[in-house]
This record gives structure tokens, sequence and C-alpha cells, in this order.
């Protein structure tokens, strides 16, 4: 049967604000998402802080000042029903495609990427927004499609040709090798759990593995030297210790100096004696993992598995397929940054640039986690509701 598009409700706004509304509030995601934005900021502040006297550097202040705006834009977010944001996800699609091509033109160029938009005195990074609406349109095309129990190959190629060609193209120009991965690594999931025809799966595998040599002579040819050396690093750690392996070495030399119980809050010294490179962004984890060791880790993990879980459970109780398929893409996105960022850190996977959600220092991925975080627990909160 057809589903019928949700009407307007004159009283809309009002009702989201009432008591009944407020008791469904998913407080348990809410906190854990504040207590790592908290160590986040503590942790900018400790591995940020000087030791020679030069004087104490501001991201911590920038920090708490995006995570202020965060919680401001959080409010709205959870206050209108999720399917308004639906209703309007190609537009919001096209418009964030817009802002990618605008910044390949007229982006701000900084550590070898065309990655921002400046507007004033403020910058801001298109791409963390492109996967919010990313996540949004390929929810409503599955959410209206004919075919939502199982997927062919019509259907794929459609939905690769519609939502991932052309970003993926756009992102891999700036360059941004990590968040084209996880356009990727998102999208794949996001299909393989809505369910596609075995035929489709058994082929495609087998197409990758074919034109895997081919396809990695082209995606190797179109690295900048900076990202050709990250991969050589990730091979061999040893083959230039203090040159294109320093950033990997020193990051385990920090997560390994931490022990079980870490070396105590605001005495790590990696960070703050600049051994540790971009050790408030990227590499934060090590910082952390510095202070607060194996035990302090363990907890981190923990919050961020809670998240995770808290994601898909909110997914098998959504009401429709439109929250189903958002709470999926939102979880997964917030789980292969985690897994991907933190074995960066380790060493097991290749330095791409990845963010650890809620921590790293940056404005636009601060907020662009809140964004995500409250259209999850919007879809959580209203799984009870009725259709109007």
């Amino acid at each position: 049967m057809r589903r019928v598009a949700p009407t307007l409700n004159p009283n809309f706004i009002k009702v989201m604000f009432d008591k009944e509304t407020l008791k469904k509030f998913e407080w348990p995601i809410f906190i854990a998402v504040l207590i790592l934005s908290f160590i986040g900021v503590m942790t900018i502040y400790s591995a940020t802080r000087s030791l020679t006297g030069e004087g104490q550097q501001s991201f911590y202040l920038k920090q708490v000042f995006w995570l202020f705006i965060g919680l401001l834009c959080f409010v709205p977010l959870i206050s209108f029903d999720y399917r308004w944001f639906i209703r309007s996800a190609y537009v919001l699609f096209v418009i964030s495609v817009i802002l990618l091509i605008a910044v390949i033109i007229a982006g701000r160029i900084g550590m070898g990427a065309q990655r921002w938009m400046s507007i004033g005195p403020f910058s801001f990074q298109p791409s963390e927004i492109f996967k919010i609406c990313f996540v949004l349109a390929i929810s409503k095309y599955l959410a209206d499609s004919e075919h939502k129990d199982i997927l062919g190959l019509k259907e794929l190629f459609q939905m690769m040709f519609a939502f991932v060609a052309l970003p993926l193209i756009l992102i891999l120009k700036q360059p941004d090798l990590g968040t084209g991965l996880m356009l990727l690594f998102i999208f794949c999931s996001v299909i393989l759990t809505v369910g596609a025809r075995k035929k489709l799966i058994v082929v495609t595998i087998i197409i990758a593995i074919v034109s895997l040599p081919f396809l990695g002579n082209i995606v190797w040819s179109g690295l900048k030297d900076y990202q050709k050396q990250r991969l050589v690093a990730f091979i061999d750690p040893k083959a230039d210790p203090q040159g294109t392996s320093y950033h990997i070495n020193q990051s385990k030399i920090t997560i390994g100096s931490g022990k079980i119980f870490g070396k105590g809050y605001l005495k790590g010294t990696q960070g703050p004696l600049r051994f540790l490179p971009e050790r408030h962004t990227d590499f934060i984890f090590s910082a952390f993992a510095e202070e607060w060791g194996f035990a302090g880790s363990v907890f981190l993990f923990l919050l961020y598995l809670f998240i995770i879980l808290r994601g898909f459970d909110t997914a098998k109780k959504a009401r429709d397929p439109e929250g189903r398929y958002l709470a999926l893409g939102i979880t997964y996105m917030i789980s292969f940054y985690f897994i991907i960022n933190v074995g960066m850190t380790l060493g097991v996977v290749p330095v791409v640039g990845v963010p650890l959600p809620f921590m790293i220092y940056g404005g636009t991925a601060l907020l662009s986690n809140f964004i995500a975080i409250g259209i999850l627990i919007n879809v959580r909160m209203r799984r009870f509701l009725l259709f109007y």
C-alpha cells in the first residue's frame, strides 16, 4: 500500500515542546555526546598548552565557541519532525554539491588541500556539510523506491550515478581521500543492510577484484605526493622514520607512553612539546591516551560503542523507512569515523585525515556531528508517534 505523505499540523511546533515530548528525549545519547565533547575540549587544551612560556594557544576557546553553536543548532533539529528534513533532502543535496564545486573554484588552500570556504572571518568545510545531506538524500531515495526490500543492478547504478559519482570526484579533487572513502563505506553499508540481490553482490565482488589493479593505478596517479607518502609509511613504517613515517611513529610512542593509567591530566608532554604532529586534530586520541592510558581509552571506546549501539537500536525501532535509513546512515558514519581515526593513530590503517567525532578540533566537523546526532535523536524521540 502506498504511504500517504505527512500533512502540516498547525500545532506542530507547539506540540514538540510539551511535557510528553520532553519525556521522550534521548538523554543517554545526548549525555554521552556531551561527555565526549567535554573530553575533547580538555584534550585540546592540554595538547596545545605551552610548556616553554610562549603563551597558551586559543584552540580550546574556539572549540568551546563551536560547541555552543552546535548546541544552539541541536534544539531546532529535535523540535521538528525528521520527515520535514527528508522532504527537502534533494534540495539540500544539490546545494551541498554546489558548495563542493565552489570550493574547487574559489576555496582556501591549506596544508596542500583546497577544502575550505571563507565567509568573512569564518571558514567552513563543505564536505562536512555534504555528508549529512548525502545521508538525507539516499534515505529519501530508498524510502520512496518501489523496491524497498531488495535492490537490483538498476537501482544500484541509479543511486551511484545520482548520489555518489560527482560528489566523490569533487571530494577527491580537493583532495580529501578520507571523506571520499567514508562516502563509499556509508553507501555500501546502507545498501547491504537494506538488502541487495545475492547475484548482484557476487557480480559486484568479481568486478571489484578484476578491476582493482586498474582502478588502483588511477587512484594512485591522482593522489598528491603527501598522500602517497602516507601510504608508503603505512606499508613500511621504518622506511623513513624522520620523514614520511614520523607522524605514525610519534603517535605510537605517545599512546604507548600512557601505559595502563596514563601520566595524568596536564602531564602529557608529546603534544605540548610538539613531538606529536596534529595533536589537536588527526591525532587527538594519541594525546588523550598519553594522559589517561589504557583505562581511559577503554572508557572512551565504551562511550562511542554505546552511541553506535543506540544508533542501530534506533534504526531497528524507527516508525518508518525514512527514520530507519536515516538512523542507519548516521550510525555507520559515526562508526567508520571512529574506527578509521583510532586505527590511524595505532598504525593499523593508513593516515587519511579522518576526524574523531565530537573530540577533534574544528568548527565545521563539530557542528556537523551535532547535526547528525540531533537527527538521530529526532528519529528516536518519534518512534512511537503515529502518522498524521
